[in-house]
C-alpha cells in the first residue's frame, strides 16, 4: 500500500488522485496507527525546513517512520521540503533534520557568484538521472520536471546524488540512500513525466 504521510505539509489529494488513476492502492496517514500497512511511504512538503521538522514531530508520527525507514527499510519518497528534511541540516533553519540521507541544504545564494540569481528557482527543467536509475526508469534520456525552491540539497557523497538538474549549478534535484529516495520537483505537478516517477516509485 502506498501511503502518503500527512503532517499539514503538501498537495496530499494530487498524490492521491496519480496513484488512484494508475489503480493502485493508496492512503493517507495522519496518525501512526494509520501507518500500518503501508509498503511504500511518500513524505512530501512545502514551505520552511525548521517548520516542515515541527509538524512533523507534532503529527507523532515520527517514531513510526523512524521504524518503518531506518530499521525495517520500507521505501520512502520526501518531495521538495519532505526532501529537505531528509538531510542532516539547512541554511534555512537551525533544526536537525532526520538525517536518513547524509548532506545539508544550502542557499542558492550562498554560492560564490550566485548572489544576484534570481530567486525562487521556479518551472520546468531538465533533469539528467544518474544512470541505471530505477526511479527514472523509461524517461532517461528526457525528463523535466517542475520546480520551486530556493534551496538544494547538497550530498556528502557522490553516490547518493539519484539525478542532476542546473540553476545558476548542477545540484543534486533527487537523492538515493539505500531505501530512501528524494525529489526536489513536484512530481504531482509535473504531468507525465511525474506521473511515470510516481509509477516507478510503487513498482520499486
Amino acid at each position: 500500500m502506498i501511503t502518503i504521510i500527512d503532517y499539514g505539509l503538501g498537495n496530499i489529494q494530487a498524490f492521491v488522485n496519480v496513484y488512484r488513476r494508475l489503480h493502485i492502492p493508496v492512503a493517507v496517514a495522519q496518525t501512526a496507527a494509520q501507518l500500518d500497512g503501508a509498503t511504500k511511504l511518500i513524505l512530501p512538503g512545502v514551505g520552511a525546513f525548521d517548520h516542515a521538522v515541527q509538524r512533523l514531530d507534532a503529527s507523532g508520527m515520527r517514531p513510526t517512520l523512524e521504524e518503518m525507514v531506518l530499521e525495517h527499510k520500507v521505501p520512502v519518497l520526501g518531495v521538495c521540503v519532505g526532501m529537505q528534511i531528509l538531510a542532516n541540516r539547512s541554511d534555512e533553519g537551525s533544526m536537525p533534520g532526520l538525517g536518513w540521507v547524509p548532506g545539508c541544504v544550502r542557499s542558492f545564494k550562498s554560492v560564490p557568484g550566485l548572489t544576484e540569481l534570481a530567486l525562487p528557482h521556479m518551472g520546468w527543467n531538465d533533469v539528467s538521472p544518474a544512470e541505471g536509475s530505477a526511479l527514472f526508469k523509461g524517461f532517461e534520456n528526457e525528463a523535466r520536471f517542475y520546480f520551486l525552491h530556493s534551496f538544494f540539497f547538497e550530498c556528502e557523497e557522490a553516490r547518493h546524488s539519484e539525478a542532476t538538474s542546473s540553476y545558476g549549478l548542477a545540484f543534486s534535484c533527487a537523492v538515493r540512500a539505500g531505501n530512501v529516495y528524494g525529489a526536489q520537483f513536484h512530481p504531482e505537478k509535473s504531468h507525465h513525466f511525474g506521473v511515470g516517477l510516481l509509477k516507478n516509485f510503487a513498482e520499486l
